[in-house]
């Protein structure tokens, strides 16, 4: 078939000799002979396409049919699309697949909704189950579970954190969580009343390891702490705790001038015992606080390791709660009374500023109070600022004492007048008629020179203030000679105006 499409060159048509001129026109024998020719040719291709049609019948027949199903299926798809179109201009579908659409909507929305009450009530009813279940934890002894779930059911029922559009099951949920905190705090409170006592007979305070307490037997303290540590509730627990040491323990060891000696006995696993017992030579002194403090630091140690078994926390919160306490008594029956009232003392008084920082740092070391909070260092603060306060005090009355000497004494320098002398080798010797206190060296000259009562009683005064100076710590003799200085230009102040009136006057 591919010689039927080739393209006919009419110059193969010609002869040879017709074309040897391109440009001149045909002559009718040419004409007719290509006319001919061409006729011939034409009947030879019809010849060939004839026969390749029916050689290859059998592929044309089923071209045709093919054609013919896909014009068939082409007529029955346009009738149905019709049909299809007269049902929707008859009958609107639209409207009702949006209908039904709404429907599937509202009951998927039913269905959720649905859903979460059935969740919500999956969820009420474990925190209810929960809840029973401390109850019963509490009455088997299983302390740290049931203090563990409280704190857990705390933070899923969002106590304290109320919503008003809750629903109100949620109240009565709270309602019940709360009667169970009640009941496990006031059971662990009576355990550790149980734990750590006073007995005034023999004068000593018991801590009891193993505990047995409305019919629940066999709770050890340890286990008591955890639990209050983890219902929140531990400071609560231990602040009789507190009010015990401090009223039959650290007041004892306190008292100014009646020193006393603690005494531990500890028996692994049953109980610990720490007896008081008074000093029987009453006059042992305590004057730099050492005793008292050592007595403390014993009284604190036995808290530390057996109540509050070494726990950091635990200890920590007895410290808040005594500390300011047992601060304020160590401060009104010690502190303040050994406050020196004269600059000789000041060095005895040092020696209880290094006793007081070192009895705060041991309590440092046990967590017992912050190691970097400066407001737990009460005693040291104070023992300083006595140093300070002292020295300002002594500097006010030092200048007020020179202030008054100046404005009443008389400047007046007494005549010198001459007894009892004769000449020695060309020199005069003899007495001064004039009162020893108005007689005065000089320092850099072998001489003597007279001076007016004032001066002489504020030299005095001075020289004493620069004797103390010798006596003071750092801090105190600086202020201590700067009083001295601010004295003698109180004195060159006040001596102008005394002598420039008394010559006016004159």
């Amino acid at each position: 078939m591919d010689a039927l499409f080739e393209t006919i060159n009419v110059r193969d048509l010609l002869s040879t000799h017709d074309l040897s001129d391109p440009t001149s026109p045909l002559s009718a024998p040419d004409l007719r002979l290509l006319i001919s020719r061409l006729e011939s040719h034409s009947l030879q291709i019809k010849s060939k396409v004839q026969s390749y049609i029916v050689s290859h019948r059998q592929d044309f027949a089923s071209l045709f049919s093919v054609c013919n199903d896909a014009v068939s299926r082409t007529e029955e798809i346009s009738t149905k699309l019709s049909e299809i179109l007269e049902l929707i201009s008859d009958h609107p579908i639209d409207a009702e697949v949006r209908e039904i659409i709404e429907e599937v909507s509202e009951k998927m929305r039913e269905v959720r909704v649905k859903r979460e009450m059935l969740e919500l009530v999956r969820v009420i009813v474990r925190i209810y189950e929960r809840l029973q279940g401390v109850r019963e934890a509490v009455r088997d002894g299983r302390l740290r579970f049931a203090a563990e779930e409280v704190r857990e059911l705390k933070k899923a029922l969002r106590i304290g954190d109320e919503n008003e559009r809750e629903p109100i099951v949620y109240g009565l949920l709270r309602k019940e969580w709360l009667d169970c905190f009640e009941e496990i705090q006031e059971l662990l409170v009576k355990y550790m009343e149980s734990a750590v006592r006073f007995e005034r007979e023999s004068n000593r305070v018991l801590v009891k390891y193993r505990l047995n307490v409305d019919g629940i037997d066999g709770i050890e303290l340890r286990t008591v702490l955890e639990a209050m540590e983890a219902v929140g509730i531990l400071k609560y627990g231990l602040a009789k705790v507190a009010d015990l040491m401090v009223k039959y323990v650290i007041i004892p060891a306190v008292n100014f001038g009646s020193p006393i000696t603690f005494v531990e006995e500890l028996n692994e696993g049953a109980e610990a015992t720490l007896k008081i017992i008074p000093s029987v030579d009453s006059k042992i002194e305590n004057a730099d606080g050492k005793t008292i403090y050592s007595g403390i630091i014993q009284v604190i140690k036995f808290n530390y390791k057996c109540i509050c078994f070494q726990n950091g926390s635990w200890v920590q919160c007895l410290g808040r709660l005594t500390w300011p306490r047992i601060s304020e008594l160590i401060i009104s029956k010690f502190l303040s009374k050994v406050v020196p009232e004269d600059a000789s003392k000041l060095a005895d008084f040092h020696k209880i500023i290094e006793y007081t920082s070192e009895f705060e740092a041991a309590l440092k070391e046990m967590r017992f109070i912050s190691a970097s909070d400066n407001e737990d260092e009460k005693l040291s603060n104070f023992a300083e600022n006595v140093e300070v306060h002292f020295a300002s005090k002594k500097k006010t009355e030092i200048l007020a004492k020179a202030r008054n000497l100046l404005l009443q004494c008389d400047f007046a320098v007494p005549e010198v007048s001459f007894h009892h002398w004769k000449v020695l080798d060309g020199r005069m010797i003899g007495g001064l008629n004039i009162p020893p206190e108005h007689l005065v060296d000089l320092l850099f000259l072998s001489e003597r020179c007279v001076v007016s009562k004032a001066a002489s009683q504020l030299m005095k005064l001075v020289h004493q203030t620069l004797q103390d100076v010798c006596l003071s710590s750092t801090r105190v003799a600086l202020e201590f000679y700067r009083t001295a200085r601010d004295a003698i230009l109180l004195y060159e102040a006040v001596i102008l105006v005394k002598v420039s009136a008394q010559r006016g006057v004159a």
